[in-house]
């Protein structure tokens, strides 16, 4: 119980709970584990849970009508998902998926809900979590329509090298297992456009490619594009 109480404390939502509200969220969390390429859950599906990324990787997405996915976000380790449906009766907006092998703890809404309406510090730490979704959608839809593809290409490179990069002999690495097709669809352009770009990358020294894997190899000349 106790390293479950420590793990829980390192998780940003719940690190300003006391010692009695740990315990509570402590007492109703499950953990699961995910192999790589399962569904954690299914965009229309009834929403009863909310989760978080103990271990591994998860890529969010929703299909279009031609049955193409579109990546709305990756989520790593301590990262929640399916928060949108506390307290409401929705459905989840989107599927779930691993990239690998994970670790999730589930947190049923209903259980939630109680701790949460004991403890305003869970309760406002929530609203945070929602609000901070918004402004990153409000965010995503201005480079949309604004910004130009070598742009979002480069942002979102540097920003999953932020988040999931591994430093090696003064590159970063990206080693996600995304395929153009996916780095496209986190784009928000096509396979063959988001292609070209990256091979307009390698060319001038900002990246080199291997497979699946990206390496950041300058990314002062990467940051180059955002201006």
């Amino acid at each position: 119980m106790r390293s479950r109480i420590d793990y829980i404390k390192g998780i940003p939502i719940f690190q300003s709970l006391d010692e009695g509200e740990l315990e509570a969220v402590e007492s109703i969390l499950k953990e699961r584990v995910y192999k790589k390429n399962s569904i954690v859950i299914s965009e229309g599906n009834h929403g009863d849970s909310m989760f978080v990324v103990k271990s591994g990787k998860v890529k969010i997405y929703k299909t279009d009508v031609s049955g193409k996915e579109i990546i709305l976000d990756i989520k790593g380790e301590n990262k929640m998902f399916g928060e949108v449906t506390l307290f409401t009766d929705i459905s989840y907006p989107a599927t779930v998926k691993t990239i690998e092998d994970s670790e999730i703890i589930i947190l049923e809404n209903v259980e939630l809900e109680k701790v949460v309406e004991k403890s305003p510090k869970l309760a406002l730490g929530i609203i945070k979590v929602l609000s901070a979704r918004l402004l990153k959608s409000q965010q995503k839809h201005k480079e949309l329509v604004v910004d130009d593809v070598y742009m979002r290409t480069a942002r979102e490179l540097l920003s999953l090298a932020a988040k999931y990069g591994k430093e090696s002999g003064g590159s970063t690495e990206l080693d996600l297992g995304l395929t153009r097709e996916e780095i496209a669809s986190i784009v928000g352009t096509s396979r063959e456009t988001v292609s070209r770009v990256l091979s307009r990358f390698g060319s001038e020294g900002s990246i080199a490619i291997k497979g699946r894997k990206i390496s950041i190899v300058n990314k002062e000349k990467l940051k180059g594009w955002l201006e």
